[in-house]
């Protein structure tokens, strides 16, 4: 990290939360993902009276549930950052 041309010195404590805070974001937006993608549109489709096709549900369900668990393991390989 660099503030105004000089580097600043991070202690391994403050490195290792900002790790988890960028997990913590990265799985906050699989979550997301998953809510907005896949069950908010299977509770449409059952709550609806309007036919959807069910071969553009799921390939829209599952592109949104490739999408959450892509986050959710990106953020998994970034806690293995963390310093013991």
């Amino acid at each position: 990290m660099r503030k105004l041309g000089r580097k600043v010195a991070m202690n391994k404590a403050a490195r290792n939360e900002r790790i988890k805070l960028t997990a913590t974001g990265l799985n906050g937006a699989a979550v997301a993902a998953r809510a907005v993608g896949c069950f908010a549109p299977i509770v449409t489709s059952i709550t609806s009276t309007a036919s959807i096709a069910l071969t553009g549900l799921n390939g829209l369900v599952m592109t949104w549930l490739s999408l959450s668990v892509g986050l959710h393991l990106v953020g998994r390989r970034v806690l293995r950052r963390i310093e013991e």
